[in-house]
């Protein structure tokens, strides 16, 4: 059975992700940052489908503590598809934004791609199988007001992506990119009327959360094996 860890699982995209890759029958590591309950929740909701999973929880900013949780679960054997979606919003115009809230961000998002990334490429190397998939956004295509950290470390992962793709594609690794516009969550709700949609969006509609884990779904499936560096928009038409 195939492993696969998903940061930032508990959360809305990441839950929806964490369930499809279950329900294709592969063991799932749910991560959460500080919620384990919420991060439990999804295990017991894909262990009641039938699958297989179990939570994690630690801080993908501190390296140290990447390391140490992730030498636990490399000691069964590698895992082979990474999912990195963990990332974070403080969102202010440029000419207000603090250090810490440009820190913060990339620290999140940039960061804990290396610091969940770089331990399990080798073990994954070994296999000559795997997946990684990181979440990015529309504002790292095309910018978006009030998130220059945001459309920052996400177009950071862009690129990190494609050097990597370059390094690991003879090993049967790939690496892609998502980059979701405006997917349906208790915060859309409240930042979006349904008029400002229509004018954003040409499809008229946010995305819902499980369109979002049928694309990486794919991605992470052997199908997908000549799809690499590439980062594929899931907005409706935004892009």
């Amino acid at each position: 059975m195939r492993r696969a860890l998903v940061t930032g699982g508990s959360g809305g995209i990441g839950a929806a992700i964490c369930r499809r890759l279950g329900a294709s029958g592969i063991h799932v590591y749910v991560h959460g940052y500080a919620n384990k309950d919420k991060a439990d929740s999804i295990v017991g909701e894909i262990e009641h489908a039938g699958g297989s999973a179990e939570s994690i929880i630690f801080d993908v900013t501190d390296a140290g503590s990447c390391q140490k949780n992730l030498e636990k679960i490399l000691e069964n054997s590698p895992i082979q598809i990474l999912v990195n979606n963990a990332g974070i919003h403080d969102d202010a115009p440029l000419a207000g934004m603090s250090a810490a809230q440009w820190q913060s961000v990339i620290d999140v998002s940039l960061g804990g791609f290396y610091n969940v990334t770089q331990p399990l490429l080798l073990p994954m190397m070994s296999t000559r199988w795997g997946r990684i998939v990181s979440m990015a956004s529309v504002a790292a295509l095309k910018g978006n007001r009030g998130q220059a950290n945001y459309a920052a470390a996400k177009a950071g992962l862009l690129g990190a992506s494609k050097s990597l793709s370059h390094e690991i594609l003879s090993r049967g690794i790939t690496v892609n990119v998502v980059a979701p516009g405006i997917i349906a969550s208790p915060m859309t709700d409240e930042l979006f009327t349904k008029e400002q949609i229509k004018a954003m969006v040409p499809a008229n509609r946010v995305g819902s959360p499980e369109e979002v884990a049928a694309l990486v779904a794919y991605l992470a499936s052997d199908e997908a094996g000549y799809i690499s560096g590439q980062c594929i928009s899931i907005d409706g038409g935004m892009t």
